[in-house]
């Protein structure tokens, strides 16, 4: 889940091939399984290299759990950043590049990040995205 901040540079959706080159924690458990199973008896895997495939295999877990809390408390920021904003005077940006002000007075948690409610002068804009702010008045 990709999460914004305020003043962040917002992806158009191109697509990642960063996927397409790494193994997730089963595939690797499969492949060093199939490893094992298929080796010959008469030759059997080295030990420093079985070690090594171990290593690796501690490796990836440790970097899935450190991504996985990494998200986490980017999720946690989101939402501070969104409720700090709550009765604030923002300046939001809009397509086209023009800049409206507003006060910030509802804010939606969904799946891909808050969303702000901002009145500007009794008109309502709903679906603000946190990089979209870019000016918080006292």
């Amino acid at each position: 889940m990709a999460i914004d901040a305020i003043g962040s540079i917002v992806n158009n959706g191109s697509a990642s091939t960063e996927g397409r080159n790494t193994i997730d924690q089963e595939g690797f458990i499969k492949l060093f399984l199939a490893q094992l199973q298929f080796q010959d008896p008469l030759e059997p895997v080295d030990n420093r290299e079985f070690l090594a495939q171990l290593a690796q295999f501690s490796n990836l877990e440790q970097s899935r759990q450190l991504s996985m809390n990494s998200e986490a408390l980017l999720t946690m920021t989101s939402a501070s950043q969104a409720l700090s904003l709550l009765n604030r005077k923002v300046e939001v940006s809009q397509a086209g590049g023009t800049g409206v002000s507003g006060t910030v007075t509802a804010i939606q948690f969904t799946p891909s990040g808050p969303d702000l409610t901002v009145d500007v002068n009794g008109s309502v804009l709903t679906g603000i995205r946190l990089p979209q702010v870019s000016l918080v008045r006292p």
